[in-house]
């Protein structure tokens, strides 16, 4: 299982191509795919990534869902009908589809956030603001983890 851990900032290029971080590459070996999936959030004004594997659970989750319900049919659209399934060139560079970069404000550089099984695309202001406001909701309501 890929646990994506830690924050990094990397340049986009004019072509969208952005460099995924070593240490979530390596999270990924031994997949069936060589590459990631990217999808917008459907919290936050950024955009979720996943490994092959996990996009193939949330399938299954879905699929778990009466078939007739709006709530399988919400979540297959835009999870799994706005994925990307996005490979690994020789650099460990994606391309950054135009919608999800529009989506979420990237430009030139991007920022990924390790949340465990999966990961987060912010323009780089607009996650120093959402680290901000995290910071102080655990300060203030005083949140503990529980195991």
């Amino acid at each position: 299982m890929a646990l994506f851990l830690s924050t990094f900032e990397n340049k986009v290029d004019t072509k969208g191509r952005v460099s995924v971080p070593s240490q979530f590459r390596s999270m990924l070996h031994g997949q069936d795919f060589s590459g990631i999936v990217l999808y917008e959030s459907s919290i936050n004004n950024c955009i979720e990534g996943c490994s092959i594997e996990r996009i193939q659970k949330l399938s299954e989750a879905i699929d778990d869902l009466d078939p007739t319900s709006r709530e399988k049919d919400a979540f297959a659209t835009v999870i799994l009908g706005g994925s990307a399934q996005l490979p690994f060139d020789a650099d460990g560079r994606v391309i950054l589809p135009k919608n999800l970069m529009d989506f979420a404000e990237i430009q030139d550089k991007a920022v990924f956030v390790g949340k465990g099984q999966t990961f987060e695309v912010w323009e780089p202001k607009k996650f120093a603001e959402h680290n901000k406001i995290a910071r102080e909701k655990i300060k203030n309501a005083q949140f503990s983890l529980k195991k």
